[in-house]
């Protein structure tokens, strides 16, 4: 048995186990069937921080899309992704994005601010107004005001780990193992950042609480200004959603 097929059956092993021995016991539904993403990602009531493994209940079910198409055809990079998605059409991921967007998100209590006065100075400006000499976009154009992303493709940034930002920005500056190297409106921005930009918005981002307003779904109602639009174009699927 060659290494591929030994990590995918190591994979399958875990989501089986604590399932009931007798296979035609166990019904075939979307709940059963995403408990692999869940041994990592974990339960949508799950409290407390992963500085690696991010939440995906309660995300946009475009973004989540997104991201299961990315890893399955090999634009963004982690074997055990790739692995768990290859083969599965895009209906199927359409499914599973669209049950983690069903779910209510647990979000984590902010991390202690660790910036500087001069570095929150830094990330409140590019956070809020960008720096149009670099052609950077502020990170509220594209993620909502409230930083909370905007349906159904944008992602929101509050709730995060400050490591989990940080591993991002260099993954998407460096076409990184978590990150394709295929060119996208992130890369594009990350690799127009200082080190020290980088850091100050990760650890501003990290300590913000999350507002007490977004119990909904992340961005409803709100659209992606044209221009931003036109620019990040690549994160809108070809493949239209099924339902």
């Amino acid at each position: 048995m060659n290494p591929p097929i030994l990590i995918r059956s190591a994979l399958i092993a875990l989501l089986l186990i604590g399932l009931p021995a007798v296979a035609h016991e166990i019904p075939d539904t979307t709940e059963e069937r995403v408990k692999a993403c869940i041994i990592c990602h974990g339960p949508e009531d799950k409290k407390g921080r992963d500085e690696y493994y991010p939440r995906i209940a309660g995300k946009p079910e475009g973004y989540l899309f997104n991201q299961l198409r990315n890893f399955r055809d090999s634009r963004r990079h982690y074997r055990p992704m790739a692995l768990l998605l290859e083969g599965l059409p895009d209906a199927y991921l359409w499914e599973m994005a669209g049950y983690f967007a069903s779910l209510k998100q647990a979000f984590p209590s902010p991390e202690p601010m660790r910036a500087s006065s001069p570095k929150v100075k830094i990330a409140r400006e590019l956070i809020e107004h960008g720096d149009a000499a670099r052609n950077i976009p502020a990170c509220v154009g594209c993620h909502g005001k409230d930083l909370m992303g905007i349906a159904p493709f944008i992602p929101g940034l509050i709730g995060l780990p400050r490591v989990y930002i940080m591993a991002q920005f260099g993954n998407w500056q460096h076409g990184a193992l978590m990150r394709g190297r295929t060119p996208d409106c992130m890369s594009e921005i990350a690799k127009k950042l200082t080190t020290e930009e980088v850091s100050a918005v990760a650890m501003w981002l990290a300590a913000q609480p999350v507002p007490e307003s977004d119990e909904r779904h992340a961005g409803a109602g709100v659209e992606l200004p044209k221009r931003l639009a036109r620019r990040c174009a690549s994160i809108i699927p070809q493949t239209n959603n099924p339902k």
